[in-house]
């Protein structure tokens, strides 16, 4: 994925790294995982996405514990699992695409989530998912998220549309805008899991090879429709404000920025369900300031702080703590970015993690992400 402020695109690739455990923190004798803070180090190397790490959340982070933040702003969540693999970082923002990578691929320490005071107050999608957490055991904390919802037109779509079946609808043709990215098929077998049942698609990133090639099928032939496949938030915006597209895939904030402009959209999240990204902080198994990196994940995961960065950002906090206060920063804002959503509303999202041949059931007969990327490359072409 390639984070611009407000915007997202998947982009990866393999990773691979020895696990050096990390010093300065207890931990337990057979995994490493962090189970204490030790004396604070006095400064703190991060890799993160841009506007994560904003002065006025860092400023009295460095005040309150000492530790200099020098943040690494990653392009992509390919480039930020190559930096990790340096040993230079002590923590990153890893999105979902990213995260197992860094796991599977021994990068990443896990962590005892009783070490975030703020944890019990995170929405029960983001305490142990699967995107983090491996057989029960945590190599993060989530940190923040968001649904992908289809956004319309309200003037040129009769009637308000219910389904992503929207978007690949031929009376649609050259109206229709998707991320440029992989996961879109993700996207994809979601819905054809509910469109043709028999194909027994469970979880739209476990996919065998009939599964998979039904969704890249249904995307080739939803390739003719589509304006442009859009990189960044602002560039989906445009394409609705301007008329070339009256449906697509979408975000919130593209949604409440277009809104506020007196643009005729809405957005929904159909009767299929949607994707959706959740990102999460950390820890590296070479952190040479481990201490810091723990107290910076306690710190980010307090309310003020998730409040502050989901409105600067455009996302959704992960701690439910902070919907009051976002909307003190921000009238209405919790809202807006469905802080306060039901409980209903989040098990209707499946949140993106890296698509590996293991199936769930013990097999190995799904496809990885390199074929993702193969295929995506394909549909577009």
């Amino acid at each position: 994925m390639r984070r611009i402020r407000r915007g997202h695109v998947l982009l990866a690739a393999a990773a691979a790294a020895l696990c050096v455990p990390a010093s300065g923190v207890g931990s337990s004798s057979d995994d490493s995982t962090i189970t204490k803070v030790g004396k604070t180090e006095g400064q703190l190397n991060l890799i993160a996405w841009e506007g994560y790490t904003q002065p006025q959340w860092v400023k009295p982070f460095t005040k309150a514990t000492g530790c200099k933040v020098k943040p690494k702003y990653g392009g992509s969540s390919d480039e930020m699992v190559t930096l990790m693999r340096t040993g230079q970082y002590d923590a990153v923002s890893a999105s979902g695409d990213a995260s197992l990578r860094l796991i599977f691929g021994k990068d990443v320490r896990s962590i005892d989530p009783k070490l975030i005071p703020d944890y019990k107050n995170f929405i029960p999608a983001l305490r142990s998912p699967p995107h983090n957490t491996v057989k029960g055991v945590h190599y993060g904390i989530s940190l923040q998220w968001g649904p992908n919802t289809l956004l319309y037109n309200t003037k040129k779509v009769k009637p308000a549309p219910k389904s992503w079946a929207v978007l690949y609808s031929s009376k649609f043709k050259g109206k229709v805008t998707i991320p440029d990215n992989p996961i879109q098929i993700a996207d994809a077998a979601l819905y054809l899991s509910k469109a043709k049942p028999s194909l027994g698609i469970k979880d739209p990133y476990e996919l065998t090879e009939p599964q998979f090639n039904a969704a890249v099928d249904l995307l080739k032939k939803q390739h003719g429709l589509v304006k442009k496949y859009w990189v960044t938030a602002g560039d989906e915006i445009d394409l609705f404000k301007n008329g070339s597209a009256t449906v697509g895939a979408s975000w919130p904030y593209q949604t409440n920025t277009l809104r506020a402009a007196k643009a005729p959209v809405k957005d929904l999240i159909p009767k299929e369900g949607a994707t959706g990204w959740a990102d999460t902080w950390m820890i590296s198994s070479k952190a040479k300031h481990p201490s810091c990196a723990v107290k910076w994940i306690q710190w980010v995961s307090t309310p003020k702080v998730q409040a502050q960065q989901a409105i600067y950002f455009g996302e959704t906090p992960a701690n439910t703590k902070a919907c009051a206060i976002m909307d003190k920063l921000s009238k209405g804002s919790c809202a807006q970015y469905h802080a306060n959503a039901p409980t209903a509303y989040f098990k209707s999202i499946k949140f993106w993690k890296t698509p590996t041949k293991d199936c769930g059931n013990g097999k190995s007969n799904c496809m990885d992400y390199t074929k993702w990327q193969q295929a995506w490359t394909d549909i577009k072409s």
